[in-house]
């Protein structure tokens, strides 16, 4: 198995850039909108990143557009790395929940607290399940079973965080 040398933020630049070239603003609203159900990435990542995936020749860079936006486009160096990325194992899952780490130390609130904690938890999740919801349909609408399929997945992280919530010792 190859060994592509890019994190998974690296590799998903690369991968929203086979949609043609884009800035770091640009890369962050696509991830926004294809990849947040399920991966997150932030503003200082891509612009951490660029540089670095510019300097390896996977991506090439532009010329500056207004305010200094500078576009980059992915080059078949970097359309390789990303096609080794792909073949690699994946590694195991992390996972990081802040309402379940604060449960594990419920003993240490007060009823209110934890009240308020698993109503904020159950809105957010009940929102983001109906924003993912609409994302789920409208993929299958364009006709993108993969996106579909990937979007799925944060439809049943939310469903299966709303079923815990009901059961969790909050008061």
């Amino acid at each position: 198995m190859a060994d592509s040398g890019v994190n998974p933020t690296a590799a998903a630049l690369l991968g929203l850039l086979h949609e043609g070239p884009m800035t770091g603003g640009q890369l962050m609203a696509a991830a926004e909108r294809r990849l947040a159900p399920y991966w997150s990435m932030t503003r200082s990542q891509v612009y951490r990143e660029l540089p670095v995936l510019a300097e390896r020749g996977l991506v090439r860079m532009g010329k500056p557009g207004p305010r200094s936006s500078q576009p980059y486009a992915i080059t078949a160096a970097g359309k390789r790395t990303f096609s080794r990325w792909l073949a690699e194992e994946p590694g195991r899952d992390t996972i990081r929940n802040p309402i379940a780490l604060r449960i594990a130390f419920g003993e240490l609130h007060s009823a209110s607290q934890l009240k308020n904690l698993q109503a904020a938890a159950n809105e957010y999740h009940t929102e983001a399940l109906a924003k993912v919801r609409e994302q789920v349909k409208n993929a299958k609408k364009e006709g993108d079973a993969y996106d579909a399929s990937a979007l799925e997945f944060a439809v049943a992280y939310h469903k299966a965080a709303l079923s815990w919530l009901k059961s969790a010792p909050v008061g």
